[in-house]
């Protein structure tokens, strides 16, 4: 299409954050809301344009050098994650409404933060490009940390840390897979390509599939997160504001199951395949481990998070 609605509804949110960069204190929940509300209402003018057949697909090369494009583009399952990342968003601005300013920064930093978030989740299930994912997946710990460590509770200093820990070290991993596709587009076509449909393309020597596949998997992994790499997730969403958790929960932990999806089936069949028995047993462990964590929880938030975690295991498996 002539005008690039799916850059322009990521560019929404990412503007009313730099909105609230400015001097408007006095309005800044305000200005939140509408922009918000204004993401939502792009959002499903995006759905109906999506219905009704319309090719939304935005590419232009980027690093030409390094087979990058800025490619965004929509799929059934991108659209419903992008519907419930607009939608949440001013739902989470409505709840922390009052209570957003009792942390060590104003109200107008929480309202800031969280449109930065949207905006980074929105680009990172749009993305059609793996460097261009990559790029997003990984900005989107900075709005986040700061969120946690910024109006968290007694220990909120020390949740944002390991969160961000936690994160990075799945991060690092995958950015060994991205470099290594880079590498095997470039041997196995001559013409470096980080495009997803082209990738998918690439017929992988099967040992060296698995270990790229491993690299995002590991990521991901982290990401939803599945035992034994979820402990981050309890501290976090316990020592955050109560619409930090449903951010934490609700979008950014998404992103890992999305990503086993979109990533490791779609480019890696063969080892997707191979590595199933033991992703079934992990998700098993999730599942029940989560559930009698939640069982044993005192704590509300901890509840909340642990029940994710089992039900991450299910939707893994």
């Amino acid at each position: 299409m002539a005008f690039p609605w799916l850059t322009f509804l990521g560019l929404v949110p990412l503007i009313g954050a730099g909105v609230l960069c400015l001097p408007v204190k006095q309005i800044a929940r305000g200005v939140g809301m509408v922009f918000s509300l204004l993401t939502v209402v792009v959002g499903i003018g995006v759905t109906v344009l999506y219905a009704g057949g319309a090719n939304l697909t935005e590419r232009a090369p980027w690093i030409p050098a390094f087979g990058a494009w800025w490619a965004v583009g929509l799929d059934g399952m991108a659209l419903v994650m992008v519907l419930l990342t607009v939608l949440l968003v001013p739902v989470v601005l409505l709840a922390e409404w009052k209570v957003a300013g009792r942390g060590r920064w104003t109200p107008q930093a929480f309202f800031g933060l969280v449109l930065a978030l949207e905006s980074l989740s929105l680009f990172v299930f749009m993305a059609q490009d793996v460097l261009l994912f990559y790029l997003f997946f990984e900005a989107t710990l900075i709005p986040m940390y700061f969120l946690i460590g910024g109006f968290g509770g007694a220990r909120r200093s020390y949740a944002a840390v390991k969160f961000l820990l936690f994160s990075l070290a799945g991060g690092l991993v995958m950015l060994a897979s991205v470099i290594g596709l880079y590498a095997s587009s470039v041997q196995l076509t001559g013409t470096p390509t980080y495009l997803l449909d082209q990738l998918a393309t690439l017929q992988l020597d099967p040992q060296l599939g698995r270990w790229l596949m491993l690299g995002f998997l590991f990521a991901f992994v982290v990401k939803a997160p599945m035992v034994p790499v979820h402990t981050w997730l309890p501290t976090a969403a316990e020592e955050s504001t109560p619409g930090t958790s449903v951010l934490l929960v609700g979008i950014l932990d998404k992103i890992g199951t999305f990503g086993m999806i979109k990533f490791c089936l779609w480019l890696f069949p063969e080892a997707s395949t191979w590595v199933a028995p033991a992703m079934v047993v992990l998700a098993l462990v999730s599942i029940l481990y989560g559930a009698i964590a939640a069982i044993g929880s005192p704590n509300l938030l901890r509840l909340v998070a642990y029940t994710s975690i089992s039900h991450f295991g299910f939707m893994v498996l």
